[in-house]
């Protein structure tokens, strides 16, 4: 039986018998997997405070060919964003927002296949969590960066209708997918601001650790998160139960 060892994200687990736990995790060089953690529910198990949400880890596991769980060998925690954040501000959405982004990596992260700038993206989160990045702009910047990644972001360089410049700010229409200008929008939509405009095209050079040192005002942030979450759901055809949670909370 082939062992392996990977850096990988912990997403998410789930109970199984009585004191183990199905951990679907994302590594780093063979994609998503699913594994079973023995004992992991015990109150002494070798397991305990390395299976949090969005957690990168050092994982070793066994696989069998055309089996669909792999059994877990061990999980060394190497950063942990959920414990970052609980020992940070007391930022009441931050918990949430931990559960958010493993949801959406779970979503997209490709099924026993390498996706190494998406491994990357995940990573990087944690590391701005753990650095103290404000929860809200680093939302908008994941959701950016995950749609853009899977090649499904509106084009931000000129309206694809009249190829003129976005100098008022965008509107992505009602049941449609992209930004056109103020100029060709029709009644309705989502409208976003120069200020969320903005906070793009610096999203699009930036690296997730910059992020401490914006700033993104409520309103803009609205904005982008009404669009954002317009396209996830055109996308995943569903609304995420993490997205939800967080709407109840605001």
């Amino acid at each position: 039986m082939p062992v392996y060892t990977s850096e990988a994200l912990i997403l998410r687990t789930y109970k199984l018998a009585e004191a183990d736990r199905i951990v679907v995790f994302f590594t780093r060089d063979r994609g998503k997997k699913r594994g079973v953690a023995k004992g992991a529910r015990r109150a002494r198990s070798r397991f305990t405070g390395a299976l949090e949400p969005l957690t990168r880890a050092g994982v070793a596991y066994y696989e069998r060919e055309h089996r669909d769980l792999v059994r877990i060998n061990y999980v060394e925690p190497q950063q942990s964003a959920l414990s970052a954040v609980a020992r940070g501000t007391g930022d009441a959405s931050a918990l949430g927002h931990v559960e958010y982004f493993a949801e959406l990596i779970d979503e997209w992260a490709p099924e026993g296949h390498a996706d190494e700038r998406l491994y990357r993206l995940g990573s990087s989160v944690i590391d701005a969590l753990a650095g103290g990045a404000p929860t809200e702009p680093l939302a908008r910047y994941f959701e950016f960066w995950l749609l853009r990644l899977q090649g499904v972001y509106p084009q931000l360089s000129s309206c694809p209708d009249c190829g003129g410049a976005y100098d008022g700010g965008a509107v992505m229409p009602a049941r449609e997918h992209h930004y056109v200008c103020r100029r060709c929008a029709g009644g309705g939509g989502t409208t976003l601001s120069l200020e969320a405009m903005h906070s793009l095209r610096s999203a699009a050079r930036s690296n997730p650790g910059a992020l401490i040192e914006m700033t993104l005002d409520a309103a803009a942030s609205r904005e982008l998160e009404t669009a954002h979450r317009r396209l996830l759901h055109v996308h995943l055809e569903k609304e995420l139960k993490s997205a939800r949670v967080l709407r109840q909370m605001r």
